[in-house]
């Protein structure tokens, strides 16, 4: 996925805006055992944790993770849409693919059902119609779900659709290009985060070729808005960002909004067009500023191909 290069005063040459850019974690270290008896003890590991929700221990990576659980780093990360690979919390859930899902490019997931599931929560979660879950599944009556079954999630995300069987493909390079305008088109007319502001920098590639997403700036200490209904996937404080919110909208499409100051929405929480995010952050120069960066399938897209 594009890193973008945070500029401004105070950021150091280099820091990207890696809300949801593949990370590739190191070998995680195996403790010391018997000779002989290695990978019998890596093969408990895997199938102690593949499946299951794991909480996040100091020094983690989601690279060591998908390592002990013995799946593609790239299935864990699509499991876990809204995880910031970089931005890991000690204490924070991840879900763990099992060995029989499955996450190809082009859909649709294959997804086992977990204690607790109904279609409505594992359509939030991924960021399609609890609908399109329900249409993808004839026969499965949604009220009555039985652990363990494997249901189809109807993933988009701009490749040609693909067999559930299909395996996945390779992690994605660090310097993916943004979505196509055939993406955009899919969207629709969104309102703008802030009623006054100035588009400082527009998104685009700098004089590096580096991804830049776009910064607006306003006089006011107006609260940015959402541009669209969805879910909070991530609300919390970011290195060298400040607080982010990330919210995951229908159709795949993620709206980020940083360098703010205050939160006012918490992780988890549905939001409807319109609803106030967080409190400007200000600048030496006493305006208020906001990075907003928008997404299509975890790829980075120009906000003003979306927003009205």
């Amino acid at each position: 996925m594009a890193q973008y290069a945070v500029a401004g005063k105070g950021c150091r040459s280099g820091l990207s805006l890696i809300l949801l850019t593949v990370m590739l974690g190191g070998c995680a270290a195996q403790p010391d055992s018997p000779r002989g008896d290695s990978s019998a003890n890596q093969h408990q590991a895997q199938q102690s944790i593949a499946g299951d929700w794991v909480s996040i221990r100091r020094g983690d990576t989601l690279g060591q993770i998908a390592q002990r659980a013995g799946v593609p780093l790239v299935r864990l990360q699509r499991f876990n849409p809204g995880i910031d690979p970089r931005g890991l919390a000690v204490g924070q859930r991840v879900l763990v693919p099992g060995h029989r899902e499955r996450a190809p490019s082009g859909g649709p997931y294959r997804y086992q059902i977990r204690p607790g599931d109904t279609f409505s929560s594992v359509a939030r979660r991924f960021g399609v119609s609890p609908q399109a879950v329900v249409a993808a599944n004839q026969g499965v009556e949604p009220t009555d779900l039985e652990v363990g079954r494997l249901i189809q999630l109807p993933i988009d995300v701009g490749h040609d659709t693909s067999s559930s069987q299909a395996p996945d493909p390779a992690p994605a390079s660090p310097s993916r290009q943004p979505a196509s305008d055939s993406q955009s088109a899919k969207t629709r007319s969104w309102p703008w985060p802030l009623e006054d502001y100035t588009i400082a920098r527009h998104f685009g590639k700098d004089e590096h070729g580096t991804l830049q997403p776009m910064l607006l700036t306003t006089p006011s200490d107006e609260s940015p808005r959402a541009v669209a209904d969805g879910q909070v996937r991530f609300a919390s404080e970011m290195r060298q960002l400040g607080k982010v919110v990330i919210i995951h909208h229908p159709d795949n499409l993620q709206s980020v909004y940083a360098r703010c100051r205050r939160l006012l929405v918490d992780s988890g929480q549905d939001v409807t067009q319109g609803t106030p995010l967080c409190e400007p952050g200000q600048t030496n120069s006493g305006d208020h500023e906001l990075l907003f960066d928008m997404r299509h399938g975890g790829k980075p897209m120009d906000p003003a191909r979306v927003l009205r």
